[in-house]
């Protein structure tokens, strides 16, 4: 793998970047394939950054019809429930760049939770024609972080962060009393790209944990980045890098820098 650490002053600044990237990874697959796989974020963090994708430059940038669109994680709640991470991307940013229906692909929260899983799992093989046990490889997964270090909805000590074999779970997670569906380690660590935007000053010792702290996923779940094997880059503000020990451009000593580019 290889992984870098981006810096910005600010938070805007951060989304800016971050913006930037997306566009240039998602740009560089449709050229190599002819077309994109992305996944996208849930929480607040995403909401400024879809908001920017949907404005210019950005908006023009790709061709946003040939990339099929997933999610990382969702709540078991309905689609236009104001918690849904799939209501969240259709205000920012569908609405705005209007992508073929049939090229977004969410999560069927209707359905019992195990069940969304199992068939989401399925449509994520149909779509990439990965049949089990291949891994299909996404050209981008956005994350966010908690202040828990939890990634996508794998949390702290949940029964998800050991799975090995699904690509896609309704991760039981005690400390929020509720079922969350997300993506599962193997798929993670298959992906050519991940990005992961955090902001913010409450942020900072998970920052620190998660690229200075000692390997332990069950413990700090965004420890599972060091084992993409692909290209993981961090962006943060200023307030978010602000604990870390020195200013790293590397995420460890053993992982060389490399840009997204």
């Amino acid at each position: 793998m290889t992984c870098r650490v981006q810096v910005s002053d600010t938070t805007e600044e951060a989304v800016r970047q971050a913006a930037e990237a997306i566009v240039r990874i998602l740009r560089d697959a449709i050229e190599e394939r002819g077309w994109a796989s992305l996944a996208l974020a849930g929480g607040r963090t995403p909401r400024p950054l879809y908001l920017q994708l949907a404005q210019s430059p950005y908006r023009t940038a790709v061709q946003w019809g040939w990339i099929e669109w997933f999610w990382s994680d969702e709540r078991p709640v309905p689609p236009d429930h104001p918690d849904s991470n799939y209501r969240l991307a259709v205000e920012t940013l569908f609405s705005r760049i209007t992508p073929p229906a049939s090229r977004i692909h969410r999560l069927l929260t209707e359905l019992d939770p195990r069940e969304a899983a199992r068939l989401y799992e399925a449509t994520i093989r149909r779509v990439f024609g990965v049949d089990p046990p291949g891994i299909p490889r996404f050209d981008l997964i956005l994350l966010g972080m908690g202040a828990d270090g939890h990634i996508a909805s794998l949390f702290p000590g949940t029964a998800a962060l050991e799975e090995q074999q699904r690509l896609v779970v309704a991760n039981e997670v005690p400390q929020l009393q509720a079922t969350r569906l997300t993506f599962t380690p193997p798929l993670l660590r298959a992906a050519r790209a991940i990005l992961v935007l955090v902001t913010g000053e409450e942020k900072a010792p998970a920052v620190r944990d998660a690229l200075e702290g000692p390997m332990d996923p069950k413990r700090h779940p965004a420890h599972l980045l060091r084992q993409v094997d692909g290209q993981v880059l961090w962006i943060l503000d200023r307030a978010a890098a602000s604990q870390l020990i020195s200013h790293r451009e590397s995420c460890g000593s053993s992982q060389p820098n490399a840009d997204l580019a």
